[in-house]
């Protein structure tokens, strides 16, 4: 069709969403495939949110978002970075920031480094936009590499992204490894955008972060993994004083996009910030160390320290990830190939963010496809 703009040919439908109306379509599967949690929303933070709605908070917000909102996380950023009347804003969930962000941020040619493997919609936002993705190799133990990171970097170096807890490994970025990367950032006076949306999933403590070394950080953080609010669209944008032009221009453009993050579910956050969910991720600490357990007779894995994925080599006897996933589909199991994170297609990606029995269905699938052969 000539009238859609050349972008869209820079994109297909995404890998995971393929996979989530394939779930739909299957009886009863195991579904290893989709990043949210399966507990709900808690009720005290539920009844916050209706009871805005009930109030009458269902109008407009200002676009960065409720005024209380806003002194409460800045309450939390100058605790953690040191960072006074830091710029912030709420988003329509984390990917709604970063869509901002990089529309404020890349030009044409610009290029952005991102380590491989990846969340998949850094590489499709750079490109919609005319930017260069430069892929820096994290294999095979995912550990965040400066001196491939420096390497990449050339005059046309724009940013650097940075996403710990990541996505899709698990693996969390150590407070040395990510000093190295923030030495090359200052070198080149380059930007760090940090993705932090699973933080709160750090299993061997606080979640290590560029922002407490470096005032060009542009964090990213959100709502809906830690408090399963996936369907309520809240995460945040926040960064020093010293790039509030830059946070001046993501407003300007939510303006003309996403307006406000959904009103009432703002109103939810007041709660949800008070509300204690060490119980939950302690739970997902057991889910982890299961699934691991579990794998480590049959796959190569790198044990994650956070979030809730793992991202296993698949066996040898199959020629690729996208292979392997169909024989798994054919069993019942839904996973994700590799492919859609890396320009590798070697591992799959599974999220154990899912009721202990089907993990235990699943680890009898997994074992039956890595001893079985075609």
């Amino acid at each position: 069709m000539d009238y859609l703009a050349d972008r869209t040919r820079l994109i297909d439908a995404s890998g995971i969403r393929k996979v989530f109306a394939l779930a739909a379509q299957l009886k009863d599967p195991v579904n290893f495939s989709i990043g949210q949690p399966d507990f709900d929303v808690p009720d005290a933070i539920k009844e916050a949110a209706i009871e805005a709605i009930r109030r009458g908070n269902n109008r407009y917000s200002q676009t960065a978002g409720d005024a209380q909102v806003l002194a409460r996380l800045n309450e939390r950023m100058q605790a953690r970075y040191g960072w006074q009347n830091a710029p912030a804003m709420l988003t329509s969930g984390v990917t709604g920031g970063l869509l901002l962000a990089f529309m404020a941020l890349i030009n044409p040619g610009d290029e952005v480094i991102i380590p491989e493997p990846y969340f998949v919609m850094y590489k499709h936002l750079v490109n919609m936009l005319g930017g260069k993705c430069v892929f820096v190799d994290t294999y095979p133990d995912f550990k965040l590499p400066a001196d491939k990171i420096a390497d990449a970097v050339t005059a046309r170096t724009k940013v650097i992204v940075l996403n710990s807890p990541t996505n899709p490994t698990g693996v969390v970025n150590s407070a040395d490894q990510i000093k190295q990367v923030v030495e090359i950032a200052k070198k080149h006076n380059l930007l760090i955008v940090s993705d932090e949306i699973y933080e709160d999933f750090a299993y061997a403590g606080p979640n290590a972060s560029a922002a407490s070394q470096y005032d060009k950080v542009l964090v990213l953080k959100g709502f809906s993994k830690t408090y399963a609010m996936t369907g309520w669209r809240l995460g945040y944008a926040v960064c020093h004083s010293s790039l509030a032009p830059l946070m001046e221009k993501m407003l300007m453009i939510q303006q003309y996009t996403f307006v406000c993050a959904p009103s009432p579910f703002q109103m939810s956050l007041v709660t949800a910030l008070d509300y204690n969910m060490d119980a939950y991720i302690a739970h997902y600490r057991a889910k982890r160390d299961r699934m691991v357990e579990g794998l480590a007779k049959h796959y190569e894995v790198v044990k994650p320290e956070g979030a809730f994925y793992i991202f296993p080599k698949i066996p040898s006897h199959y020629p690729n990830a996208s292979e392997f996933v169909k024989k798994a589909i054919a069993n019942n199991l839904l996973v994700i190939p590799g492919n859609v994170f890396s320009e590798r297609d070697t591992h799959f990606r599974i999220s154990y963010a899912t009721t202990d029995q089907k993990i235990e269905q699943g680890l009898d699938i997994l074992k039956k496809l890595a001893t079985e052969r075609n």
